[in-house]
């Protein structure tokens, strides 16, 4: 598969994927489902890959779903981009297969993480973050469940009374207070969460 929303790079055994779209601080839409559950299955077929690193291009991480559709985003019967039988939530499928992965997986934070771009973080099996790196977890704002499984993976990472403050608040949490309360394994200076991953990996 040609990709148009991610990049694909292996070096040295471990392999980075990172989220393209950096106008728009790498929302999320369709292809880049499609992509990265591509990605993912070619990495676990794949004995060269023995780790992977998950990032996004410019300044943010992943902003979330794409809205530019407007209300019609979430309107199945509106888009003629949804094809019989995958109408399901497309984010969360994402998060499952990231779940699923055979190879450890880190989320690289090097920008703002919000509503589903947290998500993507948050089923990661480790998370470096970037000092000035911002997560919003966005749902509660929009009067919506915790959804893609975060309801279910963020209280294992961080306990339910910090699960719920995320949730309830909505507030923007930066790298050292995601460190503090534990989402964050490590804590980066600005611009290095990626190659300290990368090192990490490498030691291992």
């Amino acid at each position: 598969m040609d990709y148009s929303t991610i990049l694909y790079d292996l070096e040295d055994s471990v392999l980075l994927i990172t989220l393209n779209r950096p106008e728009i601080l790498n929302a999320f839409n369709r292809d880049m489902m499609a992509e990265m559950i591509d990605a993912l299955d070619s990495a676990d077929a794949d004995d060269n890959v023995r780790a992977i690193i998950v990032t996004g291009a410019g300044r943010g991480f992943c902003a979330g779903a794409d809205l530019s559709a407007g209300s019609n985003t979430f309107n199945a019967e509106a888009r003629d981009d949804r094809e019989d039988g995958l109408h399901r939530d497309g984010g969360g499928r994402v998060t499952l297969r990231i779940f699923e992965c055979k190879k450890p997986i880190i989320a690289a934070i090097n920008g703002a993480a919000a509503g589903l771009g947290f998500s993507y973080a948050t089923f990661c099996d480790m998370r470096f973050m970037d000092r000035t790196a911002k997560l919003v977890t966005s749902f509660g704002p929009r009067g919506l469940i915790a959804e893609h499984g975060t309801s279910w993976m963020l209280p294992r990472i961080v306990g339910p009374a910090n699960a719920l403050d995320m949730y309830w608040s909505s507030r923007r949490i930066d790298g050292e207070e995601a460190f503090r309360m534990g989402y964050a394994n490590r804590l980066c200076e600005s611009g290095t969460c990626c190659s300290e991953a990368q090192q990490f990996l490498r030691d291992i």
